[in-house]
Order: structure tokens, then C-alpha cells, then sequence
């Protein structure tokens, strides 16, 4: 995924130990810069990147199991992110994906709960 638009695949990961994200910007040379990391909720599992907003720029979308709820960090168009914005979600969400699942052309987010063993779905206003 390119992050900041340089058409190079950048790396986005979930700290679940450190209770945030990480970018790793691709150098192009083989190599990735320094990691720049973001704040998440509690025990973040998976993240999907997407552009959420319809601005065109990737955005990051994390599962934070330990907080219950879902977190996105819109991308300010040079590779950096903004502070999450979190939204409720089912007990334990381990894993996220984000698709449009009522047909509307507008991205929604899915979440599997581990804890409650159920499905959470974000759909897009």
C-alpha cells in the first residue's frame, strides 16, 4: 500500500504490545525509513488502509481488541496520519476489513469480535 502517494509500497502494522501503529515509509532503494508511530487503543490486532473519506489518500483502520471499538487515522497527504477517531465495536475486535457491504459505493468497516463472537459492521454515512 502507498501511503504518500511516491508510488512505492509502504508498510502499516499493528504494536499490539505497544498499544499503537506503525508506517514505514518505503526509501525506494530497497530499504524503509525509520518507523513513525501512531497512537491506537488498547491491544490493536489488525489494521486495513484504505481511503476512507474519498479524498484519495490511504487511510488506517485498526482493530483495538483491548478497547473494544475501532479506530481510524485519516492520512494528511504526505505519509502522516491523523490522531484516531474511535467507534464502538463488538467485544474483542481481532480482526478488520473494510469493503462496501449495502452497495452505496462508500467504504464500511467489518470487524470479527473474538470476545463476543460476533460480526460488527461500520456502515459509511
Amino acid at each position: 500500500v502507498d501511503v504518500n502517494s511516491d508510488n512505492k509500497s509502504d508498510i502499516v502494522v499493528a504494536n499490539n504490545g505497544g498499544n499503537s501503529v506503525s508506517v514505514l515509509l518505503n526509501a525506494g532503494n530497497g530499504t524503509f525509513k525509520a518507523q513513525t508511530t501512531y497512537a491506537a487503543g488498547s491491544s490493536p490486532y489488525s489494521v486495513a488502509v484504505v481511503d476512507v473519506n474519498s479524498d484519495n489518500k490511504s487511510d488506517i483502520v485498526v482493530a483495538n481488541a483491548g478497547s473494544n471499538n475501532i479506530g481510524v487515522l485519516l492520512n494528511t497527504g504526505n505519509g502522516t496520519f491523523n490522531t484516531q477517531t474511535t467507534y464502538a465495536a463488538g467485544s474483542s475486535p481481532y480482526s478488520v476489513a473494510v469493503v462496501d457491504v449495502n452497495s452505496d459505493n462508500k467504504p464500511d468497516i467489518v470487524t470479527v469480535n473474538y470476545g463476543s463472537a460476533t460480526v460488527s459492521i461500520l456502515l459509511h454515512c
